[in-house]
């Protein structure tokens, strides 16, 4: 990235030492944790280059100093971005409807919070409708029995019906009569 050099008249200008600065912790923004007493003009120029957990880390190590001055407008655009215009302007609308005005950190956590709860129920009920439908899966399944069906020949204790005893496919009386009176000697 070329450095920002300013021209004066045909004279080339270096940037000075605040400037430098803070072009330094815009690179590294990624690092700043609390700013302590920084100045909020300087706090102007280098927050709005930082993402959301950047700038919620920063929020959250500077405890003690309200950084909502600079802030506020980022978490808007945050909020903005991440749940929409109509959101947006349906909280503006309620704050001036109500008459207070509200951080836009605090807004932004709640409606993260909020779809965030709202998420893990659809998760659980999802999770509920696929339990329930394999249970009717397994439950319309074919299941093993371990029993075992009972001989289709079935010994007699008196000695017929056995596979050698079978005379039912004998058309007439006299050949069964004479088939068992033949298997009984």
């Amino acid at each position: 990235m070329p450095e920002k050099e300013m021209v004066v008249i045909g004279r080339k200008v270096t940037p000075s030492l605040v400037d430098l600065c803070v072009k330094t912790a815009i690179d590294n923004v990624r690092y700043l944790g609390d700013v302590g007493e920084t100045d909020l003009d300087l706090l102007g120029q280098i927050l709005p280059h930082c993402t959301v957990d950047q700038l919620m880390h920063v929020e959250k190590c500077s405890e003690g100093r309200d950084l909502s001055p600079v802030t506020d407008k980022l978490w808007k655009r945050f909020y903005e971005k991440q749940f929409g215009t109509r959101n947006t302007e349906k909280v503006v609308e309620r704050m001036a409807k109500s008459l207070n005005s509200y951080k836009w950190i605090r807004l932004y956590e709640a409606k993260s919070e909020a779809v965030a709860e709202h998420e893990k129920k659809a998760a659980a009920r999802i999770k509920q409708l696929y339990k329930k439908e394999n249970a009717r899966k397994q439950s319309r399944q074919v299941q093993l029995c371990t029993k075992v069906p009972p001989s289709k020949y079935k010994r007699s204790f008196y000695g017929g019906g056995g596979p050698g005893h079978n005379v039912s496919n004998h058309k007439s009386n006299l050949m069964k009569k004479s088939k068992i009176e033949f298997l009984n000697r």
